[in-house]
């Protein structure tokens, strides 16, 4: 008899690349200050930052962290949280971190569905963004898209009134994707109203996979949702 397992949410597939020497450094020389350790409980922000902000703010997979880097600079009153699975990516951030002398950023390299369901606070969050997931372009692989209406209530118990969600992609039909499971949860409204996409984000930084979809010829579309 073949037993029928259910596929758990997870915020990712992993695809491991070679690590530098660089890379391997960081890790391990970097990683006990910029990233965060975890234990049974809760992550305790003034702790891990050294300091009391307002606003903390979560990216779910960062790539090479290089726009999550120039947004932190550009918004230091902010703490930002990168989670990213992909070790190279964790290096190469926590390396630029060190040599650029940024403190407003700490980072996990964990599965973020993981973070959010055991280790954040309810409402603690004003704001999660995800540029440039996966788009699993293929019909058959829809299912495996991060952003499915159980990971989007997932990230509503965190996420405080008035906090966003923000999420980039150069694939049209995965941007109307998004709008479709966004539009189903019902304390969310979108940012722009009925224009759907976000025009004027002038505080994102482009990142490394968006420069590429617009070699390709992609529009990028940003969709931003509100937490009512």
């Amino acid at each position: 008899m073949t037993i029928e397992r259910k596929r758990s949410i997870r915020s990712y597939v992993l695809r491991q690349g070679r690590m530098t020497d660089a890379q391997k450094t960081s890790m391990e020389q970097l990683y006990p200050q910029y990233g965060i350790e975890l234990s049974d409980g809760v992550i305790d922000f003034h702790q891990s930052f050294g300091r009391n902000v307002e606003h903390t703010i979560l990216e779910i997979g960062f790539g090479m962290g290089q726009s999550l880097a120039q947004m932190a600079k550009n918004n230091l009153a902010t703490n930002y949280i990168g989670i990213e699975v992909h070790r190279p990516g964790v290096g190469r951030l926590m390396h630029q971190l060190s040599q650029e002398q940024i403190t407003n950023v700490r980072v996990l390299n964990e599965d973020a569905v993981i973070i959010l369901k055991k280790h954040l606070q309810a409402e603690s969050l004003s704001g999660v963004q995800v540029f440039f997931p996966d788009p699993w372009p293929k019909k058959k692989h829809h299912k495996r898209r991060i952003i499915q209406p159980e990971f989007i209530k997932l990230i509503m118990s965190r996420l405080k009134a008035g906090g966003f969600i923000h999420v980039a992609t150069d694939w049209a039909p995965y941007a109307e994707h998004i709008i479709e499971v966004l539009q189903m949860e019902p304390s969310l409204i979108n940012a722009e109203g009925s224009d759907l996409y976000n025009k004027l984000l002038n505080e994102r930084p482009d990142t490394r996979f968006e420069n590429r979809g617009k070699k390709l010829g992609h529009n990028i579309c940003d969709v931003v949702y509100i937490k009512k």
